[in-house]
């Protein structure tokens, strides 16, 4: 029997989780991952570590936190002699000094059907766009982003109200399991990877915080599907009388119909109901977030709200 591949992890964020816990408790076990440095966060700025660094530390696995993939990084990795990589959403591409490190080759779990969604916010934008299906991808990594061979595609339903947050759960779950139906027959020979179809490529690049901004010109559905997609980040948000409102829950009702002369934007609360008047249709809101204070239901946010009734969201907006 040949011997265990000696494996290099590369992962930073919560969704690389499922995928090196998978790895701790294989034939490939990790022997070191790379992550992001520590990052400042929260209102201290104090330096927190990516998810990746905490469970690797956990299960005595060295860590290495380059700011760069320079020569010195690649000199660390290169000293472990890994002959398979993986890489489940690292942050930054691999130099082709990595890249020729591994006899196996460098294998990505990607949350898309590519060549749908190549890119950092494949999630973010299945959602966004209204796509029926998204599902993991399992490729041979090369030195352009996400353009390499497809070793095993499985695909699955996005959920009607299923968040990004949601969504990346589940995809990080079914990414980590066909990984390792993947990796045996890969690396018995078994698998030719099947060169990806550039005509149908999308690209889907990093989200700022700016993309969670509503514009209520929009029809409501894809307003909603904007809510969707920036939760948890960066979130989707408007202004009312004056200050920021996030909207974290909110629903297109297609049975109602538009207010006659009803500007996009204009709120109508009444009850525990909060609708707002879109380019194309109502929009129910049904979780609410002012600035610095809790998220609430549209119900108890719709009790202290009244003087909000026919005011116009986004309108102050710059």
């Amino acid at each position: 029997m040949p011997d265990a591949p000696r494996t290099i992890f590369y992962g930073s964020p919560d969704f690389a989780l499922p995928v090196l816990a998978a790895l701790i408790d294989s034939p490939w076990r990790p022997l070191a991952a790379v992550t992001q440095p520590d990052r400042p966060a929260g209102r201290g700025r104090s330096p927190k570590p990516p998810p990746v660094k905490q469970l690797a530390q956990d299960h005595g696995i060295p860590v290495i936190q380059p700011e760069r993939l320079d020569d010195q990084a690649v000199a660390q990795i290169a000293a472990y002699t890994p002959t398979l990589q993986i890489v489940a959403a690292y942050g930054q591409l691999l130099p082709e000094q990595i890249l020729n490190l591994p006899q196996h080759g460098t294998l990505n779990v990607h949350a898309s059907l590519l060549p749908r969604w190549r890119g950092a916010a494949p999630i973010h934008a299945a959602i966004l766009h209204g796509d029926p299906e998204t599902g993991a991808t399992i490729m041979l990594v090369d030195q352009t982003e996400d353009t390499g061979g497809i070793l095993a595609q499985r695909p699955i339903r996005i959920g009607a109200s299923e968040t990004a947050g949601q969504l990346s759960d589940r995809l990080a779950e079914l990414g980590a399991q066909l990984l390792l139906e993947t990796i045996p027959p890969w690396l018995a020979a078994e698998i030719t990877p099947q060169p990806q179809d550039a005509s149908q490529a999308t690209r889907a690049r990093r989200i700022a915080k700016a993309a969670g901004k509503i514009d209520w010109s929009r029809p409501a559905i894809e307003i909603e599907r904007q809510v969707r997609a920036c939760t948890p980040w960066p979130g989707a948000f408007t202004t009312a009388a004056g200050a920021q409102l996030r909207i974290a829950k909110a629903e297109w009702i297609p049975t109602i119909p538009d207010r006659p002369g009803a500007e996009p934007g204009r709120i109508s609360v009444s009850g525990d109901w909060i609708g707002v008047q879109t380019g194309r249709g109502t929009l129910a809101l049904r979780r609410l977030q002012r600035a610095g204070k809790r998220e609430m239901s549209a119900a108890d946010f719709a009790r202290g709200a009244a003087a909000l009734d026919g005011a116009i969201l986004g309108a102050d907006d710059a």
